[in-house]
């Protein structure tokens, strides 16, 4: 949050600590009125720190109470109460929803100017937005919620508790699991970009595969996932992938991985499980992103990556050989006069060999 939130009521720090499921260091009575980031906190207001590059904030925060980790290497004689709890930032999360709950106003029921084809099943509680256009044959499970202006395909399946966010578009014959959350403007199911190039002429070649959403996937604004050319695309289990990404088609992504805007995946690639691809990485086609992995903004992956590698630059390098690469490019100035110098050094002493052998040949 920027700025300090005025909390319903006061609260003291083991009530924040309940709630949280942390530890008090300090004054467990102390009062907080208020929640806020770091640098804007004021007296009586909670707050959180969950990297230790921040820890100078901790000497000029004004914050009552501090809600962070037990790995963090609090400065001594600080005088402020502290919650301890394994990951700040989600118990941090935890404390906003549970003080502002969202009242958000979700479509209910079906609106009159919804498109509904034959032989579509609608499960209980299903919410269906103005002007939704559902084809034939689909299946939307429990509970539901399809905002306005949303296109769903023929033959398409949507899991229980999923919520689909205005002018999505969902084609035909598409898999989407439980507990789905598609933010506004996505495409699922669009066709693969396949072509065949005969004598400089390209040749469209059909994409009649499918798209699969497993179950807990978030996805967000104007993503485009492509169906793919025989088989599937699949996007794993408990992924949440950021807006603006592009995804080809048959590439396979593994359960809980993250996927950050505008990156962009070519069609057949596999990323395996708990990957993160940072903002605007690109990944080529036909290889594979070992578990684990971590891809660095603005990488180029151009060869598969093994588990666990931590990725950066383009081309893509192990992020140790990166760093010595980038340290280096500041002395490049320096480096090229030096071997000009050295070139020109050289160059003098040939000529002066070769001026004395002269000499002594005659």
């Amino acid at each position: 949050m920027v700025g300090s939130e005025v909390l319903p009521r006061q609260i003291k720090a083991e009530e924040i600590a309940e709630i949280v499921s942390g530890k008090v260091i300090g004054d467990p009575e102390v009062t907080v009125t208020g929640i806020s980031g770091i640098k804007e906190a004021t007296k009586g207001d909670v707050t959180f720190l969950a990297n230790q590059k921040y820890i100078q904030l901790l000497e000029s925060t004004q914050a009552s109470v501090i809600i962070t980790s037990p790995d963090m290497n609090i400065p001594q004689g600080i005088g402020k109460t502290f919650i301890l709890t394994d990951n700040p930032s989600l118990a941090f999360a935890r404390l906003v929803e549970y003080w502002f709950p969202q009242e958000v106003d979700h479509p209910k029921g079906v609106h009159p100017t919804a498109i509904i084809g034959k032989d579509v099943v609608l499960g209980k509680n299903v919410a269906i937005g103005a002007y939704v256009i559902i084809e034939k044959g689909v299946e939307i499970g429990d509970n539901t919620i399809i905002y306005a202006g949303t296109y769903i395909g023929h033959d398409t399946r949507i899991g229980s508790d999923c919520l689909i966010y205005p002018n999505v578009s969902i084609r035909e014959r598409i898999s989407i699991g439980n507990r789905v959350i598609i933010h506004s403007g996505t495409v699922i199911g669009s066709d693969g970009f396949g072509f065949a190039t005969v004598k400089g002429v390209h040749h469209r070649i059909p994409q009649i595969g499918t798209v699969v959403i497993e179950d807990d996937v978030e996805i967000g604004a104007n993503v485009t996932i492509d169906r793919a050319r025989f088989d599937k695309t699949i996007i794993g289990r408990g992924t949440k992938i950021d807006n603006l990404v592009q995804i080809a088609h048959n590439v396979v992504i593994g359960e809980n991985s993250i996927i950050v805007a505008q990156a962009g995946i070519s069609g057949s690639t596999i990323i395996g499980k708990g990957v993160i691809l940072a903002g605007q990485a690109g990944v080529v086609g036909h290889i594979s992103i070992g578990d684990g992995s971590i891809v660095g903004a603005q990488s180029g992956v151009t060869k598969s990556v093994p588990p666990g590698t931590v990725v950066l630059g383009s081309p893509a390098r192990p992020i140790s050989i990166t760093k010595r690469i980038i340290a280096s490019i500041p002395s490049l100035p320096d480096m090229k006069k030096t071997v000009e110098r050295l070139i020109r050094r050289v160059q003098e002493l040939e000529e002066k060999l070769s001026s004395e052998g002269k000499k002594r040949g005659k």
